[in-house]
């Protein structure tokens, strides 16, 4: 099992040790690392400043928004970092859900969130590849634009800049099984946003025959501490927000996920609580059980005991979440 460093995105400014964990995962081993991006700051610029800075640990975006540009402006982005780094780059996107993607980007969420995947995908496989102008009749991304308020001259291009590699991964961030189960058909990882090793099933059949160097690449807090109560507090907090906040009270993939995975009651007293403004006790209202079986935190021998059940399953790359220098070490000697 690889282990990769999960820097997320920013919260109020950049966080000023970002560059330097990069390189001390780097020099531990650390197989990746990756940025994301919500409505604040954005996935590529970061990982840009940490290629300038790092020479063998790979760049991943967990995830770059797929409202947030075209498929063929991601897909220059990536071409790019790749050439610039060296062939390091990994592409993870993420379709993000209907609060954000209309509220911050102005987009109507689309009606078939699986082919407007499929699509983008499509197109930034063309891209990549370069086998000729890229051209698509797809109903969300369609290249050429032959729509009704076009001029109709649009024609269809290839790259001018030739890719450094064709076959550059894209991984996808997927909760519901329909998604999961085209993730694996189209990509090459895919990035769970919650990972509990003793409930797969929550993710649908999907994942039980996985094509060969299919990377699954979870994230998860790695704490190294003695009371794993308190360690636990910052998984509630994250879990909080993003079952209580991120998405409507009547659609919210992170709060249906949690209801799949045997916490449904929980689930919407969290949703309720946090849309009524009562957000501490969102975030107190998390099991702590759920918390637990999703992070690797506690310690030393704790967390060694936890990670067999990481490496027993499908994953094949770890993502730790926020980790210090020492969580940083001792889970790359953990896992030596």
């Amino acid at each position: 099992m690889r282990l990769g460093l999960a820097l997320g995105y920013w919260g109020r400014g950049p966080s000023p040790d970002q560059v330097e964990l990069a390189r001390e995962a780097e020099r531990l081993g650390y197989d990746s690392v990756w940025t994301a991006e919500s409505w604040g700051s954005d996935a590529f610029t970061p990982l840009t400043w940490i290629a300038a800075r790092t020479s063998t640990i790979r760049l991943g975006t967990a995830v770059a928004q797929m409202a947030a540009r075209s498929p063929t402006t991601t897909a220059m982005h990536a071409l790019t970092l790749d050439h610039l780094s060296g062939g390091r780059m990994m592409l993870g996107l993420g379709l993000s859900g209907p609060q954000v993607v209309e509220g911050w980007y102005g987009r109507p969420f689309p009606g078939s969130p699986l082919t407007a995947t499929r699509e983008y995908v499509d197109v930034v496989r063309q891209v990549l590849r370069r086998q000729g102008p890229v051209e698509t009749d797809g109903r969300f991304h369609p290249l050429p634009y032959r729509g009704p308020d076009g001029t109709g001259l649009g024609r269809a291009l290839k790259s001018i800049t030739h890719p450094l590699r064709p076959d550059l991964p894209v991984l996808l961030g997927a909760e519901g099984p329909r998604n999961v189960a085209q993730t694996v058909r189209i990509a090459d990882g895919w990035l769970p946003l919650y990972w509990s090793p003793s409930r797969p099933d929550a993710y649908g059949p999907g994942i039980e025959e996985l094509p060969e160097g299919f990377r699954v690449a979870p994230m998860a807090r790695v704490k190294v501490c003695d009371d794993v109560p308190e360690g636990l507090l910052a998984v509630k907090a994250m879990l909080g927000f993003y079952i209580g906040g991120m998405g409507h009270a009547t659609r919210n993939f992170h709060a249906d996920l949690m209801a799949r995975m045997g916490y449904e009651e929980e689930a919407r007293h969290i949703q309720d609580l946090f849309l009524a403004g009562r957000r501490e006790e969102a975030v107190l209202a998390v099991p702590d059980a759920f918390a637990d079986e999703i992070s690797l935190v506690g310690p030393r021998e704790r967390i060694a005991e936890r990670l067999e059940s990481w490496r027993k399953g499908p994953v094949t790359d770890l993502l730790a979440v926020a980790p210090d220098r020492t969580s940083l070490r001792v889970l790359a000697e953990l896992n030596s």
